[in-house]
């Protein structure tokens, strides 16, 4: 029973087994409500995927009577949710989830998202009182796994529930976390947007304080172009268990948490684009069956992390895998790493999204990224698929893994260059990363205009990050000319934003 717990025997104290047990004893006695009452109609975690996929039938059905008297058993059925959200609660509370707890949290947060549907399901069932006794408890739950969603200027005790409301409902929008380090290339990618892709949608500039992103910086940003805003992430979530400041990738699941939009596009600052974002939001099938997009990283390095590999078994264990997991390769055939975050695409209006969200948020706090997330992974790559993942939320990622968008080499046979290729569903390119410079870790000055690109080829990876990679071994295709005018356009657009940038650090 222990172990198909997922519980590590060796590492138990007697506290431990006392923890053990309280969540066994917990545990019969929910079972014991379930089979024994209406409450399992409401809480149980449904068969198969959740409400905001609507193929699949849900057992309980919210729609108010049309007699002006209320079922027999609804007060109990309430009194009944109450009870056990308070007690499941005060549980959660005196039990934290370790650094270590991924699979814990996963299972934590889908209890929660439970609890969220019911509270949704029963509202036009419950008066005042018992309404907001309930989503007192959640926020309590919430904030108990997330301390750091108080909003650090009011130290909110429902700092969910505001989280929630600041989002604005149908909202869809582009979020750039950036500081001085990547500021330039933040330039380049929104005059792509803008000038060239005529991208309608906001612009959200992320950034942590002043250190990292002064005054002058954001003024210069915000005068780019119209409906670009700039948000200090510090003045969103309480910054002491995350230290964003000097998070690095961190930063980038918080700005997506954190936004208004309720659809959010999370770009890095050297991202590229060939198609306009919208495309994304208004005609990708897979994003709008499952509220989330990813894109593949690179196939690199075939049975090199074992540890990794064991680490990601060892949280999956007792966990049905999603349909994205059963087509990845990197999971399945031991390559090393599954997701390139240079976009990352979700629909927090989607329950199950918003909780993987926060699952992707705890995992790069601190304390987790420093002693799990970023020694079992690089930077936050993993975090946001694993995050969906043990939460049992249905995402989708790209048909293929990263593509070359390059050069041929002097044989003619490979396509090389520094950048990672993405693709829409028709096979189109969509976007890539590594900025409009050949290789901005040997040279800043130089942009290049690739001609070929390739995917599901064979990648031949540079020794280090400055030496150019390839990839072989299929089809060779070349740029089509609206391609090749869009990024003649941004680099353009990218030197002509560079004699600015040059004038505004001379004068600053």
């Amino acid at each position: 029973m222990l172990a198909g717990l997922g519980v590590n025997m060796s590492a138990l104290t007697q506290t431990r087994y006392r923890f053990i047990f309280g969540a066994l004893a917990l545990v019969l006695i929910l079972t014991i409500i379930y089979h024994q009452s209406n409450l399992r109609d409401v809480i149980a975690p449904r068969v198969g995927n959740y409400p905001d996929e609507p193929s699949q039938a849900i057992p309980y059905d919210p729609t108010p009577s049309s007699s002006s008297n209320k079922p027999s058993h609804s007060d109990a059925t309430l009194t009944q949710l109450l009870h056990t959200v308070s007690t499941t609660s005060t549980y959660f509370n005196d039990y934290n989830v370790e650094a270590s707890g991924f699979a814990m949290m996963g299972k934590r947060l889908q209890v929660l998202r439970d609890w969220m549907e019911a509270s949704q399901d029963l509202s036009d069932r419950m008066n005042a009182e018992n309404a907001n006794t309930l989503h007192e408890r959640i926020d309590q739950t919430a904030l108990s796994l997330f301390p750091w969603l108080r909003d650090p200027s009011e130290n909110s005790s429902t700092s969910l529930t505001h989280l929630r409301q600041r989002f604005k409902p149908g909202s869809k929008g582009i979020i750039i976390p950036t500081g001085q380090k990547t500021f330039r290339y933040a330039c380049h990618l929104i005059k792509n947007l803008r000038d060239v892709l005529g991208s309608k949608l906001p612009i959200e500039i992320v950034y942590a304080g002043d250190s990292d992103l002064p005054s002058k910086h954001r003024d210069f940003i915000k005068g780019l172009d119209s409906n670009i805003e700039t948000v200090d992430i510090l003045k969103v979530f309480d910054d002491t268990d995350l230290d964003l400041q000097h998070g690095g990738w961190a930063i980038k699941s918080f700005a997506a948490l954190g936004s208004h939009f309720e659809h959010v596009l999370v770009l890095d600052a050297d991202a590229i684009f060939l198609q306009a974002p919208e495309t994304i939001l208004d005609h990708h099938s897979g994003y709008r069956s499952t509220g989330a997009l990813l894109f593949h990283d690179r196939l690199l390095w075939q049975g090199a992390f074992k540890q990794r590999h064991k680490w990601w078994e060892e949280q999956l264990a007792h966990h049905t895998p999603s349909q994205a997991l059963t087509k990845s390769r990197v999971y399945n055939e031991g390559y090393a790493e599954e997701c390139d975050s240079g976009l990352i695409v979700l629909d927090k209006s989607r329950l199950s999204i918003l909780l993987g969200l926060l699952h992707a948020c705890w995992q790069n706090t601190k304390k987790v990224r420093d002693e799990w997330t970023y020694k079992m992974g690089y930077g936050d790559k993993e975090s946001w698929w694993f995050g969906l993942e043990l939460t049992g939320a249905e995402y989708t990622f790209e048909n293929h893994y990263g593509g070359m968008l390059g050069d041929l080499n002097s044989m003619k046979d490979k396509v090389c260059s520094f950048t990672i290729a993405h693709f829409d569903e028709k096979d189109k390119l969509l976007w890539y990363n590594g900025s409009l410079l050949k290789n901005k870790a040997k040279n800043i000055t130089e942009f290049n205009v690739p001609t070929n690109y390739m995917f599901d080829g064979v990648w031949e990876k540079g020794a280090t990050k400055p030496d150019i990679s390839c990839m072989k071994d299929a089809t060779i295709m070349e740029t089509s000319e609206d391609e090749r005018k869009v990024l003649r356009k941004s680099v353009e657009r990218a030197e002509d934003v560079d004699v600015k940038i040059e004038e505004f650090t001379t004068l600053n």
